[in-house]
């Protein structure tokens, strides 16, 4: 499936070039008379082939350029982008920059980073493996993806496969003498499948994502999940309106835990816009439940040495022993807070969850009779209140097994309960996220249905 490079191709080079271009650009934001300065810089390129019944349905060549300046006059901030990195263009990103500061009122959280805390170690953590595949190469994929999803009976329409290829490199630097550099690579294949009968249609999917094409399920393996995803819908029923245990996929659960991120994060903490507002050191969660972020793993597709204000990562507990270690915070939240950054400056890097030794059909069994989840839709969270809300498809378990799809259902409960209300993690992790977690279990929601 893969055809990788044998040689380092030019990412390299380009590294090069924007380091020298950032570092040039906070030279001269200094000598216009900024007190502190910073630059990210970045260029991505990827490949996009959809094919639909059969036929190539899009080709989609990308190479994106970006480049962000932000100054600091004292406690004046400025900020301006470009896309273009011609020295006309930058320099009048530059006057952009320092005019907009002259002009804002005083923050005193403004600035950069701490000069201390600025990562000086930079492991290669196994991020770049470029896939030399080229547009016919990915259109054949596609067409094998699609052909093994339609390939099952009962699948009456497809809305195509997708095959991506991207690669992405970036430098952030700033005046306090720190250059970091990034290359990473990020490849998808997915599927989306139509099953229908004389009592209706339904719709699924599957996708995999990594870092390394040689990672990838087989075409083969991704058509039939797809497959045996939609025809595993066909019959859906609503439920009665009741109370029950409930269980979140692998692939939904992430979206749990993203929610408890967005409650303990400092943009909602200093708004006071957050039900966990002044829970650090307190129990969130059951004693026996850990979650670790993991900077430095393989692979990982949140792994990086250092955060998006250069920041060294760590190894450290989020909640440990079901207590809130910490909250997840930038430099500038941190200072709105009194507090130090944690170096999530741009988001948390593979969040672990810790679960048990259950895997999927094990959780099923634990959990009895009960709700699994596989799909929410709508925006019924509020991170203020807690109040979660929302459309769900999946499936009714009965005795440990899946007895019957359901749909038109919506689950309620609050957050705070959910969280402490966590009866079991399994270990069916899903990896295509820096969010690893398994499947979910929850004592009991509220359904409602018909």
């Amino acid at each position: 499936m893969t055809e990788l490079s044998p040689t380092q191709d030019r990412s390299l080079e380009e590294l090069d070039r924007l380091a020298q271009l950032a570092e040039d650009v906070i030279r001269r934001a200094r000598a216009a008379g900024a007190s502190q300065a910073e630059v990210a810089a970045s260029i991505d390129t990827g490949l996009n082939v959809n094919v639909r019944l059969g036929e190539v349905e899009t080709v989609e060549h990308t190479r994106d350029r970006g480049f962000g300046l932000t100054v600091y006059f004292g406690k004046r901030k400025g900020s301006a982008s470009t896309a273009d990195l011609n020295p006309g263009s930058i320099q009048a990103t530059l006057d952009q920059a320092c005019a907009i500061a002259r002009y804002t009122e005083e923050d005193e959280a403004a600035g950069l980073a701490d000069a201390a805390r600025m990562a000086t170690q930079f492991p290669d953590l196994d991020l770049w493996h470029p896939w030399r595949i080229d547009t016919e190469g990915a259109i054949a994929l596609g067409k094998q993806i699609e052909d093994a999803g339609r390939s099952h009976a009962g699948i009456t329409h497809s809305d195509g496969a997708s095959v991506q290829m991207g690669e992405a490199i970036a430098v952030y630097a700033n005046s306090h003498g720190f250059l970091g550099r990034e290359r990473g690579t990020r490849h998808s294949l997915s599927l989306s499948l139509i099953a229908g009968d004389e009592e209706g249609m339904q719709r699924d999917y599957w996708y995999d994502s990594v870092r390394s094409a040689d990672d990838f399920m087989s075409a083969a393996a991704l058509g039939d999940k797809a497959a045996q995803r939609t025809l595993s819908r066909m019959g859906a029923r609503s439920l009665s309106t009741r109370q029950c245990p409930v269980m979140f996929a692998p692939e939904v659960a992430r979206g749990l835990i993203g929610h408890f991120i967005g409650a303990v994060s400092g943009g909602a903490l200093y708004r006071r816009a957050s039900f966990l507002l002044d829970h650090a050191g307190k129990q969130v969660m059951p004693s026996w439940l850990n979650i670790v972020e993991r900077p430095f793993l393989m692979r990982g597709q949140g792994s990086s040495a250092f955060d998006a204000e250069g920041v060294a990562t760590r190894d450290s507990a989020l909640v440990e022993n079901g207590v809130l270690a910490r909250y997840v915070l930038g430099s500038y939240s941190a200072r709105k807070l009194g507090l130090e950054s944690t170096g999530n400056a741009g988001g948390v890097h593979n969040l672990i969850v810790e679960g048990g030794q259950d895997d999927f059909a094990a959780m099923l069994k634990r959990m009895g009779t009960g709700l699994l989840v596989t799909e929410v839709m709508g925006q019924g969270v509020s991170t203020v209140t807690g109040d979660y809300s929302r459309g769900a498809a999946g499936f009714w378990v009965e005795n440990g097994q899946l007895a019957y799809p359901v749909e038109e259902i919506t689950i309620a409960a609050n957050l705070r309960d959910m969280y402490a209300n966590i009866v079991a993690v399994g270990a069916d992790v899903d990896p295509r996220s820096h969010i690893l977690t398994g499947s979910i279990l929850l004592e009991q929601m509220t359904i409602a249905g018909e």
